[in-house]
């Protein structure tokens, strides 16, 4: 028994040593190096171009990249943007500025200002690192598992999915928060009108169906989202105010 108490002692200074925090305040493990997720993240995007086709569509490419530009603009660094031929409903942001964009997104980010919130959305992940955070959680609750399995008896199983509903889908549902109330500001900044992306998930509960219920999902419900969004309307306005008067006007074409 003491050599159990000793490793768990062991692994919780570990893990306290760490820690580290996200842009809004928030406690992240992150047990990852930048670098290393980088290196995870460019491998991903480069497999994924290897099995899904991109858009042989000129304009709906420059489009995305337009919007694209302008966001990655206020943040700096070189992104790679690809335009992925699918009806999936979906973008995403890796660490080493990898950007994807599913031409099934465009259905429903109906206008420049609501695809700059998706972008917004997804860039913010990789800046606040969530995605090492993520990564870490999953290896630091696998190692937990264990641990408080072999100190109280339990089956492994029922301490994992104990682990999964109390841990690891509420800090998901914590990033993809944070994700928005920064994607919010950065898009405001770089002069997008951050009352679209109210809109935006608006436009995503109308075409969503059978959801699983806020407790079991790795996002916030739709209703969450927007409530929280406009919430954050009022602090955010002034950002575009700004934007638009230093002529900040991205002006993207879907057509």
């Amino acid at each position: 028994m003491k050599a159990r108490s000793f490793l768990i002692v062991l692994a919780s200074l570990g893990l306290a040593a760490a820690c580290a925090t996200s842009p809004t305040g928030r406690h992240q493990l992150r047990l990852v190096s930048d670098q290393k997720m980088a290196t995870m993240g460019v491998t991903a995007f480069q497999e994924l171009k290897t099995k899904t086709p991109l858009t042989q569509n000129p304009q709906t490419s420059a489009y995305v990249q337009c919007v694209a530009r302008a966001i990655t603009q206020e943040t700096g660094g070189q992104w790679e943007v690809q335009v992925f031929e699918s009806k999936e409903v979906n973008a995403f942001a890796l660490p080493g500025g990898k950007i994807g964009v599913y031409t099934g997104l465009l259905a429903v980010a109906q206008t420049q200002d609501q695809l700059a919130a998706v972008l917004g959305h997804e860039v913010s992940h990789v800046l606040a690192g969530h995605s090492a955070a993520r990564v870490s959680n999953e290896i630091a609750t696998q190692f937990g598992v264990t641990l408080v399995s072999l100190g109280t008896g339990l089956p492994s199983e029922a301490v994992g999915a104990g682990a999964k509903y109390l841990l690891i889908l509420p800090f998901s549902r914590g990033d993809e928060s944070e994700a928005d109330e920064l994607g919010m500001q950065l898009m405001a900044r770089a002069g997008f009108d951050p009352a679209q992306a109210v809109e935006l998930w608006r436009n995503m509960e109308k075409q969503s169906s059978g959801a699983p219920p806020e407790f079991a999902s790795t996002h916030p419900s739709h209703a969450t989202r927007i409530a929280d969004l406009q919430r954050e309307l009022p602090q955010v306005q002034p950002l575009y105010a700004q934007a638009r008067a230093a002529g900040k006007n991205p002006g993207c074409k879907s057509s």
